[in-house]
């Protein structure tokens, strides 16, 4: 059984250091999580990179929503943080009829040239998602798409994750995931796995990562 990725949501060095001690695989850095995850300072990135050694995913997004509202910023900000040594990133675009918006995605992957990234939980919004796997499957360097299966979270989205596990590019889940749903996930193929609330005290996001909850989840993978 090939091993599995445990990505920990990081808001600072702080949790990037407890998810690395607690055995994750990788950090998706982002912040204001009351947005549902922005575009980090690029100061931000650098301690994160400093603290630790594993992979970090960056968040490209400016504001609350899936429309690229700023494309000037956003790039800039791309341009910025690939200067800073950032090599993989998260984005993911949908226009005003709920269709992803390849022209968007374009223009952001040509400021992070070339690098590996993961289409976010946009995807759970678009309005016809078999429409949204055709749109995407051919865009370069995308190796992961975060989805919950359905915009309100995995416990409602579970079957339709169920009969996705087998999709290119791959499924990395998250999205209120729970312990629960690792072992159906697990059965079916699924090997990505990406987690913020749960792996802090109480779920709350204004306390840091607890290194002993990101090992609990840990052990639960293969």
């Amino acid at each position: 059984m090939p091993h599995s990725i445990l990505e920990v949501i990081a808001l600072n060095a702080l949790d990037a250091r407890a998810a690395r001690d607690g055995g994750a695989d990788r950090i998706e850095l982002v912040a204001d999580m009351r947005a549902q995850g922005l575009t980090p300072p690029v100061e931000t990135y650098a301690a994160v990179r400093a603290a630790v050694e594993l992979p970090v995913r960056v968040m490209l997004r400016a504001d609350d929503g899936y429309a690229l509202s700023d494309a000037a910023t956003l790039t800039r900000c791309a341009r910025e943080l690939r200067a800073a040594g950032a090599d993989e990133f998260v984005l993911g675009f949908l226009d005003a009829d709920g269709k992803v918006d390849i022209a968007a995605v374009e223009t952001v992957l040509a400021a992070i040239d070339g690098c590996r990234w993961t289409f976010h939980r946009a995807f759970d919004h678009a309005g016809d998602r078999l429409a949204a796997w055709d749109a995407i499957a051919e865009l370069p360097g995308l190796d992961g798409v975060l989805t919950a299966g359905s915009p309100h979270g995995v416990e409602a989205g579970l079957g339709t994750l169920l009969s996705e596990a087998t999709r290119t590019p791959p499924v990395l889940v998250g999205g209120s995931l729970r312990q629960q749903h690792l072992a159906p996930l697990l059965d079916v193929g699924v090997r990505a796995f990406h987690t913020g609330g749960a792996v802090r005290p109480a779920g709350a996001w204004d306390a840091p990562v607890d290194a002993h909850l990101v090992r609990l989840w840990r052990g639960l993978l293969p």
